[in-house]
């Protein structure tokens, strides 16, 4: 056993310092978490009246109670739907996330349909685009809640409607993969928007609610003269009875609810086991790892502390500790799931490189996942650094982390800067999941640091050119390049613009992994040919 010992003094000024900063940032998200929960069940009257449920509502009803759900991008669209972080409502307008249904480990969607009908917020597409990638690496079956207005015409942009053709795209390919696609159409469903419930495998629909047609009574009449009532045109009793578009005919939307849960009920499909392995837990308490991370990136912090709250018994085999010794690796488990560890105390050196690319390959011939906790300002740079083959032993670990075979699960605990994002498996890298603590910042580089490199260069071609700069001009261009950093780099600029898939509480680490490597296992092992279902149509 390699118990690590704790060094953390939670008396501290530091600690205490470290703990309200983080709780602050903590109160901060699920503020935000909460308004836009309260945004849509502001429509609680309005739902029930017509005999709706919100879609919240929706989406405990489908879920198994008490079962694990891990929701995904909730402050997605943060400051873009409008720039008053006052008013702005995040989400995307889709609730979206990992959980079981019939004890089937699903994704789930819904479209928030509380808020503004269900049309797509800004970076509502790119949340559902995830949300299917996850989907379809993970091997999940698809259970989407819809009810949408559509796109925003008032906010129309020709790229999003192009890329929207994704999200039909990938309906197309969770089927073909045999992962079904099971959909409860509770509302509209219109123009291109039908073919979300077009391209699914199984299709609940509500009487007299569901509305599913390529042109609404507005549209057709302006294109055709053609005059009909929305129900005509596509109403659940037509599409059930006529057209064959909708499976089950439900009489509203606890019922629909339940047949999707019957449907999910009646798949052949491996549910997984609810005896949990035989393992200890940290041998320190989780809810130290709140003052564990400075609010200021550039302190030092030593992230074998934060391993030592997470894995089981805090029991961690490091390997070669003296050798590259800011770039920690080593082995653990958490909740007797073997992983792979790799972290920075510091910026990462050749050496450091040269040993995470050995980790990295060594993981990969065990089948064994791998967990990046990213705190590093990146690659060291200057002349001994570039002479001892910085870049070269940079891209080794670059190439280790593109071609890894196994699961890699990244999570931002502090910085990610410049190159280190990429080494450290940030998300432009495709991890498998991609999780944030409040306070991680991730940017090419620090604000002050780039402020400095544009004043240098401006001076330097002041000079060629034999002009002074002035003074004024400079500071007030640097100050300039400092706010554009500082104002992209924190979690609340990056997982808005859909950058990782969550910001958690640190506490909720342990328990946040434990799923995932539990998602990553089974979709791992689940058969990549067509599965066979046992639904009986009605």
């Amino acid at each position: 056993m390699s118990i690590l010992e704790n060094t953390i003094s939670s008396g501290s000024a530091a600690y205490h310092a470290n703990r309200d900063g983080m709780l602050a940032l903590i109160d901060r998200m699920r503020a935000l978490e909460e308004r836009t929960r309260a945004a849509s069940a502001a429509a609680k009257d309005r739902f029930h009246k017509r005999g709706q449920l919100l879609p919240r509502e929706r989406v405990a009803l489908v879920l198994d109670p008490g079962a694990p759900f891990i929701e995904l991008s909730t402050l997605a669209g943060y400051m873009f739907d409008v720039p008053d972080a006052t008013k702005s409502v995040p989400g995307g307008g889709v609730i979206a996330g990992i959980g079981f249904v019939s004890g089937i480990r699903c994704m789930v969607s819904a479209n928030d349909a509380g808020i503004d009908a269900g049309a797509l917020q800004p970076y509502g597409l790119d949340k559902t685009l995830r949300v299917q990638e996850l989907a379809l690496e993970n091997k999940l079956p698809y259970v989407q809640l819809v009810e949408s207005a559509g796109a925003n015409l008032l906010r129309y942009r020709v790229e999003d409607f192009v890329r929207g053709g994704n999200i039909f795209r990938n309906l197309a390919r969770l089927s073909a993969a045999g992962l079904p696609v099971v959909t409860v159409t509770h509302g509209s469903s219109t123009a291109g928007g039908a073919y979300q419930t077009g391209l699914s495998d199984y299709i609940v629909m509500v009487r007299g609610r569901t509305r599913a047609f390529l042109a609404g009574p507005p549209l057709l009449k302006a294109a055709t003269g053609e005059v009909a009532t929305e129900e005509e045109l596509g109403g659940a009793e037509m599409h059930t009875q006529i057209s064959g578009l909708g499976d089950y005919l439900a009489e509203d939307d606890r019922d629909a609810l339940r047949i999707a849960r019957e449907i999910m009920a009646a798949l052949q499909w491996e549910r997984p086991g609810r005896v949990a392995p035989q393992f200890k837990p940290p041998r320190y308490d989780q809810d130290e790892l709140i003052g564990i991370m400075p609010m200021d990136h550039k302190r030092p912090v030593d992230m074998k502390q934060v391993i030592a709250r997470i894995i089981d018994d805090s029991d961690f085999t490091e390997m070669a500790p003296n050798y590259g010794p800011a770039t920690v690796c080593g082995h653990a488990r958490i909740e007797g799931q073997a992983i792979g560890i790799i972290t920075n105390n510091g910026p990462l050196d050749p050496a450091g490189a040269n040993k995470a690319t050995h980790f990295i390959q060594a993981c990969c011939q065990t089948r064994t996942p791998l967990l990046y906790l990213n705190n590093t300002t990146g690659y060291m740079v200057g002349k001994a650094y570039e002479e001892a083959g910085m870049i070269k032993h940079g891209s080794k670990m670059i190439q280790a982390v593109t071609s890894a075979t196994v699961p890699q699960i990244t999570i931002y605990c502090g910085a990610s800067f410049g190159a280190g994002n990429y080494g450290m498996c940030g998300r432009g890298f495709h991890p498998r999941f991609c999780f944030s603590w409040p306070n991680a910042k991730t940017a090419v580089m620090g604000g002050e640091q780039a402020a400095e490199t544009m004043a240098i260069v401006t001076e330097a071609a002041a000079a060629r050119r034999g002009k002074p700069v002035e003074k004024d001009k400079l500071d007030a261009m640097k100050a300039q390049i400092i706010g554009v950093f500082d104002g992209q780099m924190d979690v609340f600029s990056t997982s808005a613009r859909v950058l990782d898939d969550g910001v958690i509480d640190p506490r909720d680490t342990r328990a946040v992994l434990s799923e995932v490597l539990a998602i990553c296992r089974e979709g791992d092992a689940r058969a990549p040919q067509r599965m066979q279902f046992s639904v009986a149509r009605p």
